[in-house]
């Protein structure tokens, strides 16, 4: 039995715990919250009696052997950098950090206190990605791949009001690229590699959090095409293009239907049944490897998240997107 807590009171929380409960070695154990209150509203839902508004205490506390951490993503690394340090296992939500300084320091954390981190990042752990990537070689010489990810944000119509919340605010490390672009780039840096050279487009708002871009990815013989967005929805699937045929995802976040079309027309479905509750395999992949003693994840690997966070930095970098968290 792993004894978790939770960083975080929101629905992708709630998601992870309903996900997480289908594995049979899963128990929740304490919930942190700024507020007594928020924290506690949430721990009765699960009969949890350990609430915590000190980190502090929480991660020195003998109640939880792992912590998954939802919190806004300028938090991912100093919260988990002190759970590891109380020899803590931590699943961190994506993105895994504001930048790469942050990553490093929550690697060698992690390295130091002998406990397993990795990167809540789901769409890289599902059935379909599996197919995918066994399937692969059907298509022979891949040339081009367009990978999609564009869903509109309900805080959106709250910042054309004025009100910015946290999902448009840089003080968070949040905004398109790092809440949606990154669904694209982990499946990128997964099937091949990081690229050679990389160019970059977004639209940076009045108050420095960008909305959407794309970017274009360079690999020798090969070029791939981003694009992600918070303002506006898109209905196209993701498709990768080889010499023989190409793959088409329905949506790169779900891959609940995958087929090949080759160059003579046939069709082949290799779509693969997944579980409904699909943070499951990322709660099963992170329990699996503490019950094995295992320190990282050979998929969810430290330097997959590293080749992402570099990706991301590169692309800020070009588009003027700067975060507090840069400068700390």
């Amino acid at each position: 039995m792993v004894r978790f807590g939770v960083v975080g009171t929101n629905w992708i929380t709630e998601a992870f715990i309903k996900g997480a409960s289908l594995n049979k070695d899963f128990k929740l154990t304490a919930v942190y919250s700024r507020s007594y209150e928020k924290g506690k509203e949430f721990a009765d839902k699960y009969s949890v009696d350990n609430i915590f508004t000190d980190i502090n205490k929480m991660a020195a506390s003998n109640v939880i052997d792992a912590v998954y951490i939802a919190s806004p993503n300028s938090f991912h690394a100093p919260q988990a950098i002190i759970f590891l340090n109380n020899k803590k296992h931590v699943i961190s939500e994506k993105a895994f950090a504001s930048n790469e300084k942050e990553a490093l320091a929550m690697i060698n954390a992690a390295n130091e206190n002998n406990v397993l981190l990795m990167e809540a990042m789901k769409i890289t752990l599902l059935p379909g990605f599996e197919a995918i990537k066994a399937n692969l070689s059907k298509i022979g010489t891949v040339r081009r791949f367009t990978f999609s990810y564009c869903q509109y944000s309900s805080r959106y119509d709250k910042y054309k009001q004025g009100e910015i919340l946290n999902a448009f605010d840089p003080k968070f490390s949040n905004g398109s690229l790092m809440d949606i672009g990154v669904y694209c780039i982990h499946p990128m840096i997964h099937l091949f590699g990081t690229p050679k050279n990389i160019k970059a487009s977004g639209l940076i708002f009045h108050n420095g959090i960008d909305g959407e871009g794309s970017l274009i990815a360079e690999y020798d013989g090969m070029d791939g095409i981003l694009t992600y967005s918070k303002i506006s929805n898109s209905y196209i699937p993701s498709e990768i293009q080889g010499e023989k045929g190409s793959i088409l995802i329905n949506t790169i976040t779900t891959q609940k239907s995958i087929k090949i079309i080759y160059n003579n027309g046939e069709t082949e479905d290799i779509s693969v049944p997944q579980i409904e509750d699909d943070m499951y395999y990322e709660a099963n992949e992170f329990i699996r490897l503490i019950n094995e003693n295992k320190l990282e994840s050979s998929i969810n690997s430290h330097n997959r998240s590293l080749g992402a966070i570099r990706v991301t930095e590169n692309v800020r970098k070009q588009i003027g997107l700067v975060f507090p968290a840069d400068n700390l």
